[in-house]
Formats: C-alpha cells, structure tokens, sequence
C-alpha cells in the first residue's frame, strides 16, 4: 500500500510539472508572439491628454507588451468628428487586429456595430447598459469590456452642487452639451433634474462642431450666470479656447474631466484617468494572454478627484469657500 501510495505520489508531481511546464510555455509563447493593437480614439493625437495614453503604454510595457518588439499598434484619430469614426474602425479591423482599444460612448458603439468577434475593451464610457453594449456591468457578454466612467451614478447632480456652492447667488446656469454624444443627453437629464430640485433654471446650448464655442459662450454669457461643460472628445479638444471663452465672457465654470483646469479652467470633479488608462491596459493584457471579454465585469471609478484653480477663480472674482477647499484633491495657486 505505502509503495502504491508513493508511486502515486511521484505521478502527481510530474503531472503537477508538465502542466505547470505547460502553462510557462504558453505565458512565453504568448509574449513572444508578436500581436496586433488596434487603438481608435475619438479626439486627435496632440490633443489627447498626454498623461494618459502614457500611462496606457507604460502599463503594457509592465506587462510585457512592448511596442516594436512584441506588439504593433494601428493608431487611429477621429479629431472629434464622429461622423469619421465608423470608418475608422473598419479600417482597423481589416488589419487584422487581435484586440480594438477605444473610449467614449460614441466611439464605442462604432466599434460594437463593427464587430461581434474582435475583443474591444472600452474607457470612457457613459452608461454601456443603458446605451445597450453590454447585458449588465458584472456580465458584459459578447466581445466587450472595459471601464465606464460612472457619470450616471449622480456625477453630473456633483457638478451643479459644488458650482452652487463656488457661487452661492447662482440662479440660472448654461450646460455646454454635444449631443451628437448619447452619454450627454443622460448627463443633461440629470442635471435638469437636480437644478429643479435645487430651484435652478437651466439653459442646455448644443455645440456640434469647434466654430460654435463662440457663439455658445456668447449665449451662455447673455443668459446664465456660470456653465456646466459636459465632457466630450470636442470639448476635450478645445479645452484650451473653452477655458478662454469662460474667462472672456466671465463665467464660473465646472468641467467633467481634469485637463479643463491644466488650460486655465476653474472647477473639475472627474476620476483620475490615468488610473482608468492603467486599468484599460491590464484588461488588454487578460485578453490577449486568454480571457474572455465576456467574462471580464466592466469597472466603474471607485474615487472622484475634486480639482479647483485659483488662479482662474481670482480672475472672475470668485471666492472659492473653505468648505470646498478643504475637499480639494488638488489646488492650483
């Protein structure tokens, strides 16, 4: 019995090495395979914010994916016009690529109508259940995952509450919407919402394309006493023209992402994207050493960072209260 025993034993470890054997070899074939990155962003390679795409390659290259040696990207760029994007990825997709990287709900659903077998793994999505892309967060089902960024969990009703308390006679503000963007219609729904509830009046100005940033401003400085700039690829492009127009027309102004105040802008409540980045990096790594899109639950931000420029504040004669202060994340003096 003890000499059957022992020879059992002897089997199980060998066993225990040749699966453990095989297993190294596929973790090795898989980064000495060299694969194929196809990455389609909505907004334009110089305009993107730097910190972020860094951060993206950066973790990969943690992981072992190093562009020029095991990995090759098919970068594309849709500078704002979503009209490009369907067509954009269809060109990607023809290079055959193992995985599709891109971000914002627009962006995402034209990958999702393109493809049912190509992984994508999305960022900077508004509500992927509401948009239909995905079943449910914990079980995307089908080729899709990736990070949502939470803004229907009540970000938006935020926004407007830390705006009114910035500027406590607030009684009439403007939202700064493109609503070629699903994702901004929800936005502005909730925010009609709170400023009803908050006995706020609302002005919803849409902006389509870059060359109405003037006329909306100048509007939004007729008939409102600060903005609400919800985030989007054209916003995020013109950020910097944006910042000047507030300033210009002076307007306290709120931002849905931090790289408003980097261009002078004065109040941002967002997460931090290059976690977002960082995350969006590991689920490429999951798929492309095995999982399944399907399997992956797509994550939501878990921490909101509140950004206040005083710089800009000052420059509009607001005083920012303690209470907000005291709260910030990060304060530019």
């Amino acid at each position: 019995m003890r000499r059957c025993l022992r020879l059992a034993a002897v089997v199980s470890c060998m066993l225990s090495q040749i699966a453990l054997g095989s297993m190294c070899a596929c973790a090795a074939d898989s980064l000495a395979k060299a694969v194929r990155l196809g990455i389609v962003g909505p907004e334009t390679a110089a305009t993107m914010p730097p910190r972020t795409l860094s951060a993206f390659r950066q973790r990969l290259a943690q992981l072992g994916w190093v562009e020029g040696q095991n990995l090759t990207v098919e970068w594309r760029w849709a500078g704002g016009h979503y009209d490009r994007l369907p067509a954009l990825v269809s060109d990607v997709l023809e290079r055959k690529v193992d995985v599709l990287v891109t971000w914002t709900t627009p962006a995402v659903i034209a990958a999702k109508n393109a493809t049912r077998t190509v992984p994508i793994v999305a960022g900077g999505m508004g509500d992927p259940v509401r948009s239909g892309l995905v079943a449910s967060l914990a079980q995307p089902g089908g080729n899709l995952t990736g990070m949502s960024l939470g803004f229907s969990e009540g970000v938006a009703s935020k926004w407007l509450e830390l705006l009114q308390e910035a500027v406590p006679q607030l009684s009439t503000f403007a939202v700064i919407s493109n609503p070629g963007n699903p994702a901004n219609r929800d936005y502005t729904r909730e925010l009609e919402t709170t400023a009803a509830s908050r006995g706020l009046k609302l002005r919803v100005i849409e902006v389509r394309e870059a060359d109405a940033f003037d006329r909306a401003f100048a509007q939004a400085g007729r008939q409102a006493q600060a903005v609400v700039v919800i985030p989007d690829p054209l916003t995020v492009i013109n950020r910097g023209r944006i910042a000047a127009l507030a300033a210009r027309h002076r307007l306290p102004a709120m931002y849905g992402l931090h790289p408003f105040l980097e261009a002078g802008g004065m109040m941002a409540y967002a997460p931090d994207m290059t976690v977002m980045y960082r995350r969006m990096a590991d689920y490429v790594d999951k798929i492309l050493r095995g999982a399944k899109p399907a399997e992956l639950p797509i994550e939501q931000p878990t921490q909101y960072l509140l950004a206040v420029n005083l710089k800009a504040a000052k420059a509009l004669g607001i005083t920012i209260p303690e209470s907000i202060l005291l709260r910030a994340d990060e304060v530019i003096r």
